[in-house]
């Protein structure tokens, strides 16, 4: 082939391929760029939203068990036949009320006989401070007197002991759970009649990873949620943080106290809990609002129906939302949908967008002062 052919078909293909290069700039790449300025260009159909201050928090997730703040067994501390039982499991008591009372016939004979004892020893000691105050009886007779009154005072504390052992009464108000005893049957000592729970408050207790160790501190919130009331959320507070870490684990034990005022938590309950390290109120924007071209971060705002490039400085995500630290005000519309085809000063045709972004964009560009 001649260099002349060549240098032809060198130049058909050149042709061909520049005329291709213009067809995909035109139809795919947007316009040309004389026309890539304000005036002549196609304006570029997008959707916009607005920049709103959202609360962004910084959690860590961690699961646990409820206790109650308070419980116990409740127990007789002697044998007896139960002539009373008032236990009605799921019910609240109050400090004092009494859960159960054993037959106490012969503890209250003992308290009668114990008191006149009593009684008789005290009209005894009366009577030889009479006798000694005429020298009529010795000194040692009074003094054996009144160590006999001692005794007889102390028969019926004794007496008196026995027979409230027999009465079986809450140390505390809570909540009182099953029984397997009915009246009439007989109990031995330390044998358990029921649980009682102080259901007012829960603790649940939980491991954190090590590397947030520095960041949770007694008083911070922590937010519960149980699988059985899906619909509703539980706020606590950190009570107590463990001195010390796991060294296997490399986690350390936290504690954390729930207000449970109408004892809708029980006992035992696993809970999935979300500690808030940390909360600020930030300017936000959707996720797909941002783009990130090389070392550059950057959003497209539109004023009075034009794109404007804003470079901004992003912070945290959540829910879909990234925080913008710096380069962008509370209410300004910026682009979220058809950011393909926006270009730096590009007219813009608004499909889509809510009534703050709409204001925000047809807004007049303010003068430079």
């Amino acid at each position: 082939m001649s260099i002349l052919k060549q240098l032809l078909l060198l130049c058909v293909l050149v042709g061909l391929s520049y005329g291709g290069y213009e067809y995909y700039r035109t139809q795919y790449a947007g316009a040309p760029e004389e026309q890539s300025g304000p005036e002549g260009a196609r304006p570029v159909t997008v959707e916009l939203t607005h920049a709103e201050i959202r609360t962004l928090r910084r959690t860590v997730e961690a699961v646990g068990t409820t206790r109650a703040v308070r419980s116990i067994d409740i127990v007789p501390e002697v044998d007896g036949r139960l002539v009373e039982l008032t236990i009605s499991p799921g019910t609240q008591v109050s400090e004092g009320d009494v859960l159960a009372r054993l037959e106490d016939t012969i503890e209250r004979a003992d308290l009668s006989e114990a008191e006149a004892v009593l009684t008789e020893q005290r009209q005894a000691v009366q009577r030889a401070r009479q006798l000694r105050e005429t020298n009529a009886v010795s000194l040692a007779t009074l003094e054996e007197a009144i160590a006999r009154l001692a005794e007889a005072e102390a028969d019926v504390d004794r007496a008196r002991r026995r027979l409230e052992d027999r009465r079986i009464t809450a140390p505390f108000g809570g909540v009182v759970g099953l029984t397997n005893y009915d009246s009439g049957a007989r109990v031995e000592e330390g044998e358990i009649l029921t649980r009682l729970d102080d259901l007012s408050e829960v603790e649940v207790e939980f491991s954190l990873p090590e590397t947030v160790f520095a960041q949770v501190n007694r008083g911070q919130q922590v937010i519960a949620r149980s699988a059985a009331f899906p619909d509703r959320e539980f706020i606590g507070t950190i009570d107590v943080v463990d001195s010390r870490i796991d060294p296997v684990s490399r986690a350390f034990r936290t504690r954390a106290v729930v207000p449970n005022p109408d004892s809708t938590l029980p006992a035992g309950m696993f809970l999935s809990l979300t500690l808030v390290l940390s909360q600020d109120d930030r300017v936000t924007v959707p996720e797909e609002a941002i783009i990130f071209q090389a070392a550059e971060t950057y959003v497209f705002v539109a004023r009075d129906n034009v794109a404007q490039r804003r470079v901004v400085r992003t912070g945290q995500r959540q829910d879909g939302r990234i925080a913008i630290l710096s380069g962008l005000d509370e209410g300004e519309a910026v682009v979220v949908r058809g950011l393909q085809r926006v270009r730096d000063g590009s007219p813009l045709n608004i499909l889509q967008t809510d009534d703050a972004a709409t204001a925000s964009a047809e807004a007049e560009p303010e003068q430079p002062t």
